[in-house]
């Protein structure tokens, strides 16, 4: 979704009840109480024209007078009165509601905290058997530092630029950053602040508790309209065209490596043995992997990388060897 589309859905769910209880209202008006042009509250117009009830077909949906508003410059809306009527949750979408609410609870500030507090109560007491069923969801987010949690927040409220140091395991480095802050999302357990970092010149994705300490700049943050965000319906780990293909051979104990990480095949082999190709960005990351499963996990390819993994398990042997026989 773009900043723009961000902006425009909550413009529009207020923008409804807004023309509700002003019928007739000058465009310009709309723009002007809106903060935004008259172009664009037109535009919002436009796409309200098509909006209603799951299900509705025409004659159903929200109607905007666009004879006035073209002719007069005036809004008139009709048909929207399904808007102030109760809501109705079945018990899946009761239920979607609460784990929502609960993983939001898992990474919200303490500002925040009172608001979903308050909201999902609200919601589990009206949601009868779907509150019941919510219990069976366990959610689970990695905490963060409430300090580094609470800068990260003020920054992206007050459009500000934030200076964080953030420890990088691959290099075992920490790095001072200068960031445009974007967003807070959670991934896979994980709270994470995706960036435009201006060391590298380009959008990234922060773990929350590999940094050690985020400050609030006195300096505005660009928006970076232009800039996508990163799609992360796919999942967190997500391979580039510019990576390096590797053939990996999994024994039973290291077969999750397939089922956790994007492979782009696999094939079966004796004894539960797993072959996979998959990309990757970074060989050392691989490298690291594979000596963590303790000889369950073996590089194919590239031969490179396979010539690495096996002489840095040959050191750390040799190098256990010979703590051994000092002491």
């Amino acid at each position: 979704m773009t900043s723009a589309a961000r902006d425009q859905v909550p413009r529009m769910l207020a923008l409804v009840p807004y023309l509700r209880s002003h019928e007739g209202i000058p465009v310009e008006q709309v723009a002007a109480d809106f903060g935004v042009g008259t172009a664009q509250i037109v535009k919002d117009l436009n796409v309200l024209w098509f909006c209603g009830l799951p299900g509705a077909v025409t004659g159903e949906m929200i109607d905007i007078d666009m004879d006035a508003l073209e002719g007069e410059g005036v809004v008139f809306i009709d048909n929207a009165g399904f808007l102030p009527r109760p809501l109705r949750l079945s018990m899946s979408e009761a239920l979607s509601l609460i784990v929502a609410l609960r993983t939001l609870r898992e990474t919200a500030t303490s500002a925040e905290l009172p608001t979903i507090e308050s909201a999902l109560a609200k919601l589990e007491s009206a949601a009868g058997d779907g509150a019941a069923a919510s219990a069976a969801v366990q959610v689970h987010i990695e905490r963060a530092d409430p300090q580094v949690h609470e800068a990260i927040a003020g920054a992206l409220a007050g459009g500000r630029q934030l200076h964080i140091d953030y420890v990088v395991p691959s290099r075992d480095e920490q790095t001072e950053r200068t960031v445009d802050p974007l967003r807070l999302l959670t991934a896979e357990g994980r709270p994470y602040l995706e960036a435009w970092c201006h060391r590298v010149e380009d959008i990234r994705l922060f773990r929350l508790d590999r940094i050690t300490t985020a400050r609030v700049a006195d300096v505005a943050a660009d928006r970076h309209d232009d800039v996508r965000r990163r799609d992360l319906s796919a999942g967190l780990f997500q391979p580039g065209p510019d990576d390096v293909v590797a053939v990996v051979d999994l024994d039973p104990p290291a077969r999750w490596i397939a089922e956790y990480y994007p492979v782009e095949s696999s094939d079966e082999g004796p004894d539960g043995a797993l072959q996979v190709r998959m990309r990757v960005a970074d060989t050392s990351w691989l490298r690291r992997l594979v000596l963590r499963q303790g000889g369950a996990a073996r590089v194919v390819a590239p031969a490179e990388v396979a010539r690495d993994v096996r002489r840095t398990a040959l050191d750390a042997l040799a190098n256990y060897r010979s703590h051994i026989e000092t002491d």
